[in-house]
């Protein structure tokens, strides 16, 4: 059974920090780029991050670039978001996803979510 999950949300003051983790399991995570996603109330998902071993490399919105960090442990096949300097506009839920070998490549399995939330 394929399975993401999400974990380390929370609550945190602007200029704080948090660290997001995804699980995967249930399926070849070295042969996976993973993604992470975010959906604030009242707007549609959008892509934060994405890191990919087959390409060895790693990406950022705009909007996060500079504050957020991506990394994998594939020992551990958890892929973590380091979250700094956030800000209330960094309120959502946060979901990750593989999206097969490439990072512009569809999501094809998702996690349930973990809400972060940023109080001004």
């Amino acid at each position: 059974e394929v399975q993401l999950v999400e974990s380390g949300g929370g609550l945190v003051q602007a200029g704080g920090s948090l660290r997001v983790s995804c699980a995967a399991s249930g399926f070849t995570f070295d042969d996976y780029a993973i993604g992470w996603f975010r959906q604030a109330p009242g707007k549609e998902r959008e892509g934060v991050s994405c890191i990919s071993s087959s390409e060895g490399t790693t990406y950022y919105a705009d909007s996060v670039k500079g504050r957020f960090t991506i990394s994998s442990d594939n020992a551990k096949n958890t892929v973590y978001l380091q979250m700094n300097s956030l800000k209330p506009e960094d309120t959502a839920v946060y979901y990750c996803a593989a999206l097969g070998v490439y990072c512009s490549g569809p999501p094809e399995f998702w996690g349930q979510g973990t809400q972060v939330t940023v109080s001004s």
